[in-house]
């Protein structure tokens, strides 16, 4: 939290004498009550109270004025706001290497399901595009409102070979370029879950500029174990999941890197990545919060005064 006009927070300085001539005035009360030797009458005329009951409107009172002064500073804080619009092209792996086990049912079950989740939960007006790759990447679905068609794609993928993670970022950037009947665009972002190493076409770091150049940052996802293995014609292969490569890419186009080893995680991940996209940090004044604070402190004082003083303070 920052101040827009700090020199309001002089004014603290006569609500810290108040508090201290309130301190010194019940010191001295107390100093009176023991010298009065009438102890009998002393009950009569002023009954045994809880202590901390006459202490609570003086400091409810206090700590208004207290947060009245640090409203008037202009307090600000960074705050999350929701996104109007923005473009959210999903690339998604479909390589042989996604039908590994070492993820339950499998990675590429488990992943489409995660990715159908975040597509649910992003705002509607979001552009919403699928990019699938193998040895080759397409766009499945061009940026879109429209989710079923999202939904509709991500049900009918299927595995091939080949891993082509820098023509995913290529065929993403694309698209988002093709955006049709936008005056101004967007902010735009490449979510990119891969399994495996770049096998064909353009290479990461290529991809990774020029992602950066048009300012479109790149998140990846890293999915599966160490472990996974893919029985292809008979024969059991090792698909460890390689997580440097997809750091590295999304490192140089500014974007974020995230590990994924179970269906549960992934969907962390997702909600994580739509978190960040969904909303853009913004710093705004927060004076209206202390007014609040202090009107709720006036209240309780004027209450506690009047339910147990039968008097406002």
């Amino acid at each position: 939290m920052s101040l827009l006009d700090p020199v309001w927070l002089w004014l603290l300085v006569p609500v810290g004498l108040l508090a201290l001539a309130y301190v010194v005035t019940s010191v001295r009360r107390s100093a009176y009550a023991v010298r009065f030797t009438n102890l009998d009458l002393l009950d009569k005329v002023a009954p045994k109270r809880p202590r901390w009951r006459r202490h609570v409107p003086a400091g409810a009172l206090l700590g208004m004025f207290a947060l009245l002064v640090v409203g008037f500073a202009r307090p600000t804080a960074e705050v999350q706001v929701p996104r109007e619009r923005a473009t959210i092209m999903v690339a998604f792996d479909v390589s042989a290497s996604m039908g590994a086990t070492d993820v339950a049912p499998d990675r590429f079950t488990a992943a489409r399901e995660a990715a159908t989740q975040f597509v649910r939960g992003l705002p509607e007006r979001f552009n919403l595009g699928l990019v699938t790759f193998s040895s080759e990447a397409s766009v499945t679905v061009p940026p879109t409102t429209d989710r079923a068609a999202v939904f509709s794609a991500l049900n009918r993928l299927t595995t091939s070979s080949g891993t082509a993670i820098g023509e995913a970022v290529y065929s993403s950037l694309e698209a988002i370029d093709n955006l049709d009947g936008e005056q101004e665009a967007p902010p735009a972002h490449i979510v990119l879950l891969s399994d495996g190493s770049n096998t064909t076409g353009r290479g990461l770091a290529e991809a990774a500029a020029e992602a950066r150049s048009r300012g479109v940052p790149v998140t990846t996802i890293a999915y599966g174990t160490p472990g996974g293995t893919v029985e292809l014609q008979g024969t059991e292969v090792p698909v460890p999941v390689d997580g440097p490569a997809l750091r590295d890419l999304a490192g140089a186009a500014g974007g974020g890197f995230y590990e994924a080893a179970s269906g549960d995680e992934l969907q962390a991940v997702y909600d994580d990545i739509g978190t960040s996209v969904g909303y853009r940090t913004e710093r705004q004044e927060i004076w209206m919060w202390f007014v609040a604070a202090g009107l709720v402190a006036a209240l309780v004082a004027a209450v506690g005064s009047m339910i147990w003083f039968s008097r406002l303070p």
